[in-house]
């Protein structure tokens, strides 16, 4: 009957149990507890002003030694540099995506 009336937004069967024990158990919220663990922002601001000065000033560090300078998680620094910073990684190089009108002059651009 569940189904019906909720269609796809219906609780799996198994989820149902698994309140139907919490509450016989004498739980009276249905708000989740505060857990223990990583907070649940991957990258927040403050990672971002870590990576960036250094960044700027040696484009030819790796991930690795940038994640353990800055104590963050390889991946979280890679997603920072792609996504935040908006670089890429040529050869060996982190590079700004787009080059600006004065740096396409001085390597012979014309647009």
């Amino acid at each position: 009957m569940f189904v019906k009336v909720s269609g796809d937004n219906a609780m799996k069967k198994t989820a149902v149990y698994k309140w139907e024990t919490r509450f016989s158990e004498g739980r009276e919220s249905v708000i989740d507890e505060e857990r223990s663990g990583r907070s649940g922002t991957n990258r927040p601001e403050e990672n971002n002003g870590k990576v960036r000065p250094i960044v700027r000033e040696n484009r030819r560090l790796t991930v690795r030694i940038i994640s353990e300078q800055v104590n963050i998680d390889k991946e979280a620094v890679r997603k920072i540099l792609i996504k935040d910073i908006d670089m890429r990684k040529v050869c060996a190089k982190m590079v700004p995506k787009e080059l600006t009108g004065e740096k396409k002059q001085r390597r012979g651009f014309s647009y």
